[in-house]
């Protein structure tokens, strides 16, 4: 907007009549993410660092990403004055990383496994990353209590063998057990045997004999002899 332009009569209005703001959580909550750690090194020479599943693709070339994080955060300054930042994406196993670096904890970095390789734009948290992207902040532009950071990538490091950690609807996945192929269904238990009838007992024996049988070669007169 130029200094000139004016806000649309509506605009106008939805600020004037003092509405409520939408709440977006819902709706973020609902779009899940990989989980990342940024970090850096103050102009204290201090590490800084917190969690962010605010992360995105901006362009291929220059390789470009933006981060968004809260604006008041002592990272975010730090990110600023230095111009120099780490994108570490966690594991799956690396849970307790993530809420250790969002729950402001000032030892953070004590309890962590954490190295600054040459060239680093700040911590790489190897124990717990699969994957760190190194760059340099190109951009910021705050906006309302966010700051977007906008970083060009410098280097990329992967760690083999490792899957990321998931995060949506407030709660954590692992990336293994959300792409887990299920099995095939488990076979039907066998119908019970059903017993067989009780086999019939012969008919009695009748209690008038039966007339002796007649060779086949008993003539007429033959076995007209044996009739009573």
């Amino acid at each position: 907007m130029s200094r000139t332009s004016q806000p649309s009569p509506s605009l106008r209005a939805d600020q004037s009549d003092g509405a409520a703001e939408a709440d977006i959580r819902p709706l973020m909550s609902a779009f899940p993410s990989g989980v990342s750690v940024i970090t850096t090194i103050g102009t204290d020479s201090e590490p800084r660092g917190m969690t962010c599943s605010s992360l995105a693709s901006v362009a291929l070339s220059p390789p470009t990403v933006v981060l968004c994080l809260r604006t008041q955060s002592p990272t975010v300054q730090a990110v600023l004055e230095t111009g120099q930042v780490a994108v570490n994406l966690l594991h799956e196993n690396a849970r307790p990383v993530s809420d250790l670096f969002a729950s402001g904890a000032p030892d953070r970095f004590a309890r962590t496994e954490w190295r600054l390789p040459l060239g680093a734009g700040g911590p790489h948290l190897a124990a717990a990353s699969h994957a760190v992207a190194d760059g340099e902040v190109v951009r910021a532009v705050e906006f309302g209590d966010h700051t977007a950071v906008f970083v060009r990538v410098t280097r990329v490091s992967l760690h083999d063998g490792e899957e990321p950690l998931l995060y949506g609807k407030r709660r954590y996945a692992r990336w293994t057990d959300a792409t887990a192929v299920p099995g095939p269904p488990a076979a039907a238990p066998p119908l019970p045997a059903i017993p067989a009838p009780p086999a019939a007992a012969p008919p009695a024996a009748s209690a008038v004999s039966t007339p002796p049988s007649v060779s086949a070669t008993s003539t007429p007169k033959e076995a007209a002899r044996v009739r009573p």
